[in-house]
């Protein structure tokens, strides 16, 4: 469906240039958009093969392991009916792990696995279960300490101090993070009472 609305959009954008005599824009937008899109992304390549260079370190020397024991306890606290010892906590600690690290492409497969891991449990598979909803708040509004691709696509486009946004990201992904939990404890408890 998404595709079908997008295509109308861009014909219906297409047509309307024709109309009014602005087609040399567009053409010369569709082409300085690619060569933007190529930029960024050869921009991003670097970043993320740095920072999955960093995570693999990182799990050699055991300290994901550290950290997923650290996350632990908030995990079990935030997903309580998935059983100890489940695959989806590994999944879903990893995935909290990378983006935590900024690293959203990196934790999109994991996410993946998670929800795959969660459908196994789930009683009625057409319908979403709490724990999928959690995690789903969790990774859209996801806690970042360093928004490493934000830092990417700042440093490509020379920014004097491409880390200054730290801080502010820390607070809002913080804050959007607290809401999320605040939110989906809330819809979670009026499910129950039901």
């Amino acid at each position: 469906m998404v595709n079908y609305i997008w295509a109308g959009m861009i014909l219906i954008g297409i047509a309307t240039a024709f109309f009014n005599g602005s087609a040399e824009a567009v053409n010369k937008a569709i082409f300085e958009g690619a060569k933007t899109g190529v930029t960024i992304t050869f921009g991003l390549i670097s970043i993320l093969v740095f920072w999955m260079g960093v995570m693999k370190v990182a799990e050699e020397a055991g300290l994901l392991k550290q950290m997923a024991r650290l996350l632990g306890p908030l995990a079990r606290w935030l997903f309580p009916t998935i059983p100890k010892d489940h695959p989806a906590f590994g999944y879903i600690l990893s995935n909290m792990t990378a983006n935590l690290f900024g690293l959203g492409n990196a934790a999109t497969p994991m996410g993946i696995k998670a929800m795959q891991e969660l459908q196994k449990l789930n009683p009625k598979p057409d319908t979403a279960t709490p724990a999928m909803c959690t995690l789903l708040a969790l990774n859209t509004s996801s806690m970042t300490l360093i928004p490493t691709t934000i830092i990417a696509i700042r440093m490509n486009y020379n920014s004097v101090n491409p880390a200054d946004i730290v801080g502010t990201t820390l607070l809002a992904t913080f804050i959007a993070t607290c809401s999320a939990i605040i939110i989906d404890r809330w819809y979670q408890r009026k499910e129950w009472r039901r």
